[in-house]
């Protein structure tokens, strides 16, 4: 196998490197996921309960490309997402002050009276202000900020188990009655049209509990991991290969792939997304191969290939030692 990019010879091209299009952007896109029956039901429930709905599963498993998913098939936009980091507190997810910038700007002579040019709307801020007309929330709007009309949104706050260990108890009231206040202005609280209640979805990894009193307050669905006939739809249907399902090197992709997954000594162990990524590559650095797993195996190159491809799947030093072996055992196996 030989990869078309980068030769690492120590030589300079004449010319400015023609570099592929990035491939991650197929991955995401809405229109090409598909939910397991149990999310339909828990989507379905937190809908009509008008809940958060709280996803856990294994990294790669979709819990974002649900949420993104969720806002395209009911029509409401793009989701406004809120990625949870370990200094997150429960203002930031409604809004942010820059209070370092507006002293900045005092020592510089320009002063101001109002709070409001120095205030940045968080996802679920946003998304508060969208279900109230225009005129309502007029204050609270910086210039620059437009909002023509009334409409509903989509939340997703993502990976909450990275948030400190405070911030799911400090934002019980406001996810239960969906309002908050904004102390650098007038402090009155700015409240979601109760017929436009943004949808909300929290993810977690599970790296740490949740707070019972949060649970109470939502719906919670567990992705599983496809088994290896939904896993050959997902790829079907998000990379549009291979359909039909009589394709010989998608069969041999995810048999490497669930042996991979079954390697007891593997930390971390490779999920959807990384399938999606690996098969890709496999495909585009074949040179017209119809099945570079089998060509490998008939070439005496004892899967090459898989080898060649196998940093999109194993991220770990300790991991790709392992991977290595469970490459070999598989490829004596074809």
């Amino acid at each position: 196998m030989t990869f078309p990019y980068f030769a690492g010879d120590g030589r300079r091209r004449a010319e400015t490197a023609e570099l592929p299009r990035s491939r991650r952007p197929d991955f995401l896109k809405p229109d090409d996921f598909r939910a397991d029956p149990g999310a339909v039901d828990a989507v379905n429930v937190a809908l009509l309960l008008g809940q958060p709905l709280l996803l856990t599963g294994e990294p790669g498993t979709g819990k974002t490309q649900l949420g993104y998913y969720i806002a395209w098939e009911l029509g409401l936009g793009e989701a406004l997402k809120f990625e949870t980091k370990s200094g997150s507190t429960a203002t930031s997810l409604f809004y942010t002050y820059d209070a370092l910038k507006r002293f900045q700007h005092v020592q510089s002579g320009i002063r101001s009276d109002n709070a409001l040019p120095y205030i940045t709307y968080n996802a679920l801020g946003q998304a508060i202000i969208r279900t109230r007309e225009p005129a309502e929330v007029a204050p609270y709007l910086p210039e620059g900020l437009l909002h023509t009309g009334k409409t509903r949104s989509l939340v997703i706050i993502d990976e909450i188990d990275k948030a400190p260990r405070d911030f799911p108890n400090d934002i019980l009231n406001e996810l239960d009655q969906l309002y908050f206040r904004i102390p650098e202005l007038d402090n009155q609280p700015i409240r979601a049209d109760d017929e436009l209640r943004p949808i909300i979805i929290l993810t977690s990894n599970s790296e740490k509990d949740l707070p019972d009193a949060f649970l109470r307050r939502c719906i919670f669905y567990h992705i599983p991991f496809p088994d290896k006939q939904q896993m050959r739809q997902i790829v079907e249907s998000r990379l549009g290969l291979f359909t039909g399902g009589s394709s010989e090197f998608l069969s041999d992709a995810l048999d490497l792939f669930y042996a991979l997954r079954g390697n007891a000594s593997l930390r971390k162990k490779p999920a959807t997304a990384e399938l999606l990524e690996w098969i890709t590559a496999l495909q585009v650095t074949a040179a017209g191969s119809v099945n570079p797993l089998r060509d490998d195996r008939q070439s005496g190159r004892r899967a090459q290939s898989a080898r060649s491809t196998l940093s999109a799947l194993v991220k770990t030093v300790e991991d790709q030692t392992h991977a290595a072996t469970t490459v070999g055992q598989w490829a004596e196996r074809r």
